[in-house]
């Protein structure tokens, strides 16, 4: 979706995708498979997992490309009393991000850049990682109908669906990968899946 989406719907509506922190996350954090560490959120949006993650000892970092989320992050960060750091920047061509990252997370924000663009977003991501850094990935994954592929090309512009296979192929080189959740819908969206990623 492009900038001014997002601008509008943070300002002034309730995103639908705001319902707290995501539960994969919050079971690898319970389970101890994510211990507290300096994180970023690519793609914070509505600051739940920002928040959650500093409240169980992280220490954070939120980005995203829209100002409107930025300010209400920083409102929920205020909220729930705890110190989140959050940076305006766009993830296929970062200016204000800097150093590295034992947690990246993003959740949704991947599959929502279209796909001619989705290597610059890989370009810029990798470089925040370090051996051994972790990284979960949640997105929209199923294979396309040929209408959903005509509406993505004549779409261009806007981000679809991941294909099965597509997030093994753009990060295998730098990543050892798990997928760590797969859900099916017969309704829209159909499917989704949650990888958690170490560098190598």
């Amino acid at each position: 979706m492009s900038k001014w989406f997002y601008e509008l719907l943070y300002s002034r509506f309730h995103a639908p995708w705001d319902i707290g922190p995501r539960q994969e996350l919050v079971d690898l954090v319970e389970s101890g498979r994510l211990q507290p560490c300096r994180a970023i959120d690519l793609g914070s949006g509505t600051a739940s997992n920002v928040v959650f993650l500093a409240q169980h000892g992280f220490e954070v970092t939120g980005v995203d490309f829209a100002q409107a989320a930025i300010e209400l992050g920083q409102k929920r960060a205020r909220e729930a009393g705890v110190s989140v750091e959050f940076i305006q920047d766009d993830l296929t061509q970062l200016q204000n991000i800097q150093g590295s990252y034992d947690l990246l997370v993003d959740y949704g924000t991947l599959d929502d850049i279209p796909p001619s663009r989705r290597v610059l977003y890989v370009q810029n991501v990798v470089p925040l990682t370090l051996p051994g850094s972790q990284f979960v990935l949640y997105c929209f994954e199923w294979e396309m109908s040929w209408w959903e592929r005509l509406l993505t090309s004549v779409f261009s512009g806007f981000g679809s669906v991941m294909e099965p296979g597509e997030v093994e192929q753009r990060f295998t080189p730098y990543f050892v990968i798990e997928k760590i959740a797969a859900y099916t819908d017969n309704g829209w969206p159909r499917g989704s899946a949650v990888y958690l990623m170490v560098r190598r």
